[in-house]
């Protein structure tokens, strides 16, 4: 006869969020050991469990040194804690990972490379020098992870069999790479290779691929580098003569080139950081920060802005590579050309990047999931994503309603989706313009990559009302019942899940472009929107668009519209004084088109304004890049200066008249443009206060949720915020999402959410 088992009283912790692939186990293992408790910790595809034999020790002592003593790249989302019975136990331990069927916790971003490991790069014998050094604190995750459980065999470094010194540390619970799955050295990890053109240069020494990449980088030539999830070019961002070849070979004649500094001391000389930029720059997440530049920078570096893309080392190869190099900074730009996704396969990036540069420094890891760097601004204090990927992705934004089953497609231009679980939404990384057959191909391969690593089965599709759109195509051929979400109210919509606002706001939407529900181009959207729908109260006068989409490339077009709108046919004898290198011939056509309504649709877009106002500045008569006319107007304004051209709304339409005249006086009587850009600075300003006064007398709302591109203007963004916060204004602006079109598919999937729970009821 079998005697009973002795029970004892235990407590069982389930635990989710960031909770794998940060060194969590081995923190709870620590904990417990040193409070006395028996028991154990493992790891489920849904998240950590915990069982604590009781000890007498409160369990509530125990959770608390768990939240306050949580390793950095963790993030507790919830903690339950039932009351069970167990065998008696006689040690604590970290049992094996198991996988449950529908379940996921959240993976871990990549992180960067912690100062423990830099300095094992300098001490452990078997680790000097190993450049891809990682533990339980940092290196590659998300970038590498095929599958769940997060476990070795699931990542791309399944084919690297570790060597006993290292097998030894995984095993070792009290080891810092305690179950690292990347962990490695230098007798059993990946390695370096370097190329020239298609032929392997014969070293694989680690100080010799490290010196030769220095010296090319010396002499001014360019190399490409795999990076954690993805190629970079780089040259020394010192040299004249080198950044402007790479400007020239990447084909990118304008936009701002990112720099890596070799430390903050250095990029101190180049750049303003606060505490907020400074605390950015060294986080774990590294993004590329864009900061306030100093007069000493090259102007090839940024085009003449005064802004800086800086970003400091965050791989080993970074630090090793800085010891070896006399310049303090290298140009980090994403490995593609143009607009294509930047470039993850060996083969491929010898294949496409050789106009670039014929040195490739490469290793033999395997990148699985695209990752660009992922790039911030703080506005009002508070850091902006502009890009959001490594580091960042697949960080899920915790809401308070079901999203399971739905996918979100976003927007054509800076495109990301998202996909609903549970009270989840989760991201994708930056995918870019879907218009390119390349990054189209990137967009669709990576929903399938989610559908699997997050176990995805969608059952709902939300996508942007503008048929023409690949995403919205896509959404189309799927058959899944499809929710159309018009494309201002989706960029209030994300704000708000952001913030988990379930109520009415004031939405001020700005940007340049979106469908309106009128078949007319949205883009200066004052409303009072909620997570089902919104009614529009107050917009920019509609501008027509010569020629559509080629008004944006050449917005001089705009400046003519602008003229024949406001004085007829004495626009001929402006547009001659204004533009006389346009052949007089074109401008007649140009002026035709208007007077006859010949291919012009019309715009309430933001960011046509913006566009026309820096031509007429002189500042950007061809635009080489998106919202290049307004940076610009942003870079030259005089902030302290509080002079505004008129704002006249009537009906909810800001009426341009006004402001086009003393725009036009401005310009005749050579006004400097920096008085010229904070007068329109501030008479958007005041069109935004002065709709959101007039929709709280309506409403009685005062949250305000500002979204869209135009909210990436720090100057336009920091003046509403403000001046509303000064009337008691309750103010949300982006934090987990960009506040441009890569924000929208978390729009759309909220808004989804929503009506589907409605219509459920």
């Amino acid at each position: 006869m079998n005697k009973p088992t002795t029970q004892t009283p235990a407590f069982l912790i389930t635990i989710k969020g960031l909770v794998q692939g940060v060194g969590f186990r081995p923190f709870v293992y620590r904990l417990a050991t040193r409070m006395g408790y028996h028991g154990w910790v493992e790891n489920r595809t849904d998240g950590v469990i915990i069982l604590l034999q009781e000890n007498g020790v409160l369990v509530d002592r125990f959770l608390e040194a768990l939240k306050n003593e949580v390793p950095a790249a963790s993030d507790i989302g919830s903690v339950s804690v039932e009351p069970v019975s167990c065998e008696p136990m006689h040690s604590f331990e970290i049992a094996k990972s198991k996988e449950t069927k529908t379940g996921i916790t959240e993976i871990c971003p990549d992180i960067a490379v912690c100062e423990d490991c830099l300095m094992d790069m300098k001490s452990q014998p078997h680790r000097i020098g190993y450049s891809l050094i990682n533990c339980t604190h940092c290196g590659p995750r998300f970038s590498i992870i095929q599958n769940l459980p997060y476990d070795r065999p699931n990542t791309t470094m399944a084919p690297f069999e570790m060597c006993e010194v290292c097998k030894a540390e995984y095993d070792n619970i009290s080891d810092r790479r305690f179950h690292a799955q990347p962990v490695a050295c230098n007798h059993c990890g990946p390695v370096y290779l370097i190329f020239q053109d298609e032929k392997m240069l014969q070293t694989t020494a680690i100080n010799d691929i490290v010196s030769e990449t220095a010296s090319r980088l010396t002499k001014g030539q360019i190399v490409a580098l795999k990076g954690t999830g993805g190629y970079h070019l780089i040259c020394d961002g010192l040299n004249d003569s080198a950044v402007l070849s790479l400007r020239n070979r990447k084909k990118r004649d304008g936009k701002p080139l990112a720099v890596m500094f070799r430390n903050l001391s250095v990029l101190k000389r180049f750049a303003y950081i606060g505490e907020t930029e400074k605390n950015l720059l060294q986080s774990w997440q590294r993004p590329v920060v864009l900061l306030r530049s100093k007069n000493n920078l090259l102007a090839a570096i940024n085009s003449g802005l005064n802004t800086i893309g800086a970003i400091l080392p965050y791989m080993p190869m970074h630090y090793l590579l800085f010891q070896e190099l006399e310049t303090h900074a290298i140009v980090f730009t994403s490995g593609n050309i143009s607009e294509e996704p930047v470039v993850i396969d060996d083969l491929l990036a010898k294949k496409h990047l050789v106009e670039v540069t014929n040195t490739f420094i490469t290793y033999n890891r395997e990148i699985y999931n695209r990752v660009d760097d992922s790039v911030v601004k703080v506005i009002s204090g508070k850091p902006i994503l502009i890009r959001r990927s490594r580091g960042f992705v697949p960080k899920p934004v915790k809401l308070n309603f079901d999203t399971e089953g739905i996918l979100a497609v976003g927007a054509e231009f800076k495109n990301t989706f998202c996909i609903g679980k549970g009270k989840q939404a989760i991201l994708s990384q930056h995918i870019g313009d879907l218009k390119n057959m390349e990054t189209h191909g990137f967009f669709t391969e990576s929903i399938e990559r989610f559908k699997r690593l997050f176990r995805f089965e969608p059952t709902m599709i939300a996508a942007d009302l503008h048929p023409d759109y690949l995403s919205t195509q896509y959404a189309s051929a799927t058959g899944f019942p499809m929710v159309k979400v018009q494309h201002h109210h989706a960029h209030i919509a994300s704000c708000m899940a952001e913030h988990n606002l379930d109520e009415p706001v004031i939405g001020l939407s700005f940007d340049g472009t979106g469908l309106g529900e009128d078949g007319k181009i949205w883009g200066s959207e004052v409303m009072i929107a909620d997570l089902t729908g919104y009614s529009r109260l107050a917009q920019m006068e509609y501008i027509p668009l010569p020629g559509g989409d080629k008004a944006v490339d050449e917005p001089w077009r705009i400046v003519l519209s602008l003229l024949q709108k406001v004085f007829g046919e004495n626009c001929h004898a402006y547009a001659e004084q204004l533009f006389p290198e346009i052949p007089t011939q074109r401008r007649l056509q140009i002026i035709e088109a208007l007077q006859k309504n010949i291919n012009c649709p019309l715009s309430s877009g933001l960011g046509r304004l913006f566009d026309a106002v820096a031509t007429l500045c002189g500042l950007c008569m061809n635009p080489t890049f998106e919202a290049e006319g307004p940076m610009r107007l942003e870079a030259v304004a005089d902030k302290r200066n509080k002079a505004s051209y008129t704002v006249t709304i009537s009906e909810g339409i800001w009426q341009l008249e006004p402001l086009v005249q003393e725009l036009m006086k401005d310009i005749e009587n050579k006004k400097d443009i920096g008085l010229v850009s904070a007068k329109l600075h501030n008479a958007v300003a005041g069109f935004a206060i002065q709709s959101v006064i007039a929709a709280t007398k309506e409403s009685g709302i005062k949250k305000v949720a500002l979204s869209g591109g135009s909210f990436q203007n720090k100057i336009l963004a920091e003046k509403i915020i403000k001046s509303l916060e000064k009337k008691n204004f309750t103010t949300f602006m982006h934090a987990q999402a960009p506040p441009n079109d890569g924000g929208i598919s978390l729009g759309q999937l909220a808004v989804a959410a929503k009506r589907r729970r409605i219509s459920c009821v």
